[in-house]
């Protein structure tokens, strides 16, 4: 597709630096009593991009592990405006997880909470981290330049070409991919979503709940200083403060997975919640119900749209037209100058005719460079100017994709991709167990759940609460298994390999 796109900023520091300079005294961001003014943030993005810059980070990469805060969402753009590559990384992860996160990356410095110093300092050390930054309660704050007028973004500024992001994506041999990003896929993304959902210039109100460090977060902290509206980052979610923050910060956009919607209409106080100022709620990262859809629109007058994406790939893809008849079940029609075909899963090169199921393959503007380190698997995925996504899909006859499975093994769990396949190395990885496989099924609230099922070595005593407990070790909680069973034998196909499909389909028959 060749559609125009509204204006497309060299980078995101750019599209910050317009946004200070056309709105200064504009409230750019609120946190917890804290705010900033786009003068003030532009300010204090500055003055750490320059602090960086004199630890040696201009070219390097820079980890952040935190959770949502002002300092998380300064750091993302300061580290850019540093001429650095943003690792955003989950502070929940364990040292097993953060392990191979580090080391694949080798930052020249890590941001991290407080609260994960611990689990943190004995990494900085194995992997000679140059520099290390705590920051929040009982660390440093990044406001601190908010007053400082020689405080300013940094020249040169970084350029389209220039690496912007490093964002981890699990890996189905267990280990995540480091998706590469540069600038320029990663500031025309933001101007191809303004064409299919158009933010009104100076006057949105966003609430940020998702946690800063996952992608679908990050694509609205860019969309809300590119319409130079007000960012309302909350910590973490909590159904009746987000309810509360909807009504008293008059929101007008929300995005959201489908587990929050869920919880927010199951609330006492959603039926009671002033909506009026809502315009629009937006879903990614996971299957949203029908019912859900529904019911959000019958009680708050306003859409949830669908959209689509990956962090391959900017990262989204498609998105459902609030200017159009919504199409329950859809995630919309591709992004201008985004082209999706359906291909054929064994060769993946025949495109098969409307209605016809196959993996979806996408080529447009905002795709990745390649996986760090990874060139196998860059070389994978990355074929004859398509990307392979690994997910199966169809086109109705008026051009509205629709995703029905997923050829590759995942599930996605209150909106995080787990791989069952790092589930299933942790878990033979325990003295206890002889065998191991782990499946995802589905789950009316988060989407899907994790089962394991395991085959204890003979002589062992251990039990499921036992393996829990050790999963909870080596674990980020959205991975954890919801159940585990302990099984005398699991199902094999004819050459001897556990059969994952026999499994699940007896774990959803179980449910």
């Amino acid at each position: 597709m060749t559609q125009d796109l509204p204006h497309v900023y060299p980078t995101v520091v750019h599209m910050l630096a317009d946004a200070a300079w056309r709105r200064p005294e504009a409230l750019a961001m609120k946190f917890e009593g804290r705010s900033l003014s786009y003068r003030e943030l532009a300010r204090c993005v500055g003055g750490l991009a320059a602090e960086l810059q004199a630890l040696g980070a201009s070219g390097e990469r820079v980890a952040l592990i935190c959770g949502n805060s002002l300092e998380m969402a300064i750091g993302l753009f300061a580290v850019h405006a540093a001429g650095a590559q943003a690792v955003p990384i989950n502070p929940l992860y364990t040292a097993r997880e953060l392990t191979h996160l580090i080391e694949d990356a080798a930052p020249i410095a890590i941001i991290h909470d407080v609260g994960v110093s611990a689990t943190v300092a004995p990494l900085v050390a194995d992997f000679n981290v140059a520099h290390c930054i705590a920051v929040g309660d009982g660390g440093r704050l990044f406001d601190t330049w908010r007053g400082d007028d020689s405080a300013g973004l940094p020249e040169p500024m970084p350029t389209p070409d220039d690496l912007a992001s490093l964002q981890y994506t699990g890996g189905t041999t267990g280990l995540p991919k480091g998706v590469e990003i540069s600038h320029r896929q990663l500031a025309v993304n933001i101007s191809q979503r303004e064409a299919r959902m158009p933010t009104r210039p100076d006057d949105e109100i966003v609430l940020c709940v998702m946690p800063l460090f996952h992608v679908f977060a990050i694509t609205f902290l860019h969309l809300a200083v590119y319409c130079r509206g007000t960012l309302v980052i909350l910590p973490r979610y909590q159904p009746d403060v987000v309810l509360a923050t909807i009504e008293a910060e008059h929101i007008t956009r929300l995005p959201a997975g489908p587990t929050i919607y869920i919880g927010l209409m199951a609330h006492e106080n959603f039926d009671r919640t002033d909506f009026s100022a809502f315009r629009t709620a937006y879903s990614g990262s996971a299957p949203l119900p029908v019912e859900t859809l529904m019911r959000w629109r019958e009680k708050t007058d306003s859409p949830i749209l669908e959209g689509y994406g990956m962090s391959e790939s900017g990262p989204v893809l498609s998105f459902m037209d609030e200017r159009e008849e919504m199409i329950p079940g859809s995630v919309g029609k591709p992004l201008p100058q985004t082209d999706i075909e359906i291909v054929d899963v064994e060769s993946g090169e025949k495109v098969l005719a409307v209605g016809e199921r196959g993996e979806i393959r996408v080529r447009g503007p905002q795709v990745m460079n390649g996986y760090r380190n990874r060139p196998e698997e860059t070389a994978e995925a990355l074929r004859g100017g398509w990307l392979y996504t690994g997910d199966i899909g169809e086109f109705d006859r008026s051009g509205n994709l629709y995703i029905r499975d997923r050829k590759k093994d995942m599930a996605i769990v209150s909106g995080y991709n787990v791989y069952p396949r790092e589930i299933d190395e942790v878990l033979y990885a325990h003295a206890d167990i002889q065998e191991a496989a782990a499946v995802g099924v589905p789950d009316d609230y988060r989407g899907e759940i994790i089962r394991a099922y395991v085959v204890l070595v003979p002589g062992s005593s251990a039990d499921a609460d036992a393996i829990l407990a050790y999963c909870r070790d080596n674990l980020a909680k959205y991975k954890i298994p919801a159940t585990v069973d302990v099984v005398s034998e699991l199902p094999k196909t004819t050459v001897g390999k556990i059969d994952k499909l026999t499994l699940r389909q007896n774990a959803v028959a179980e449910a």
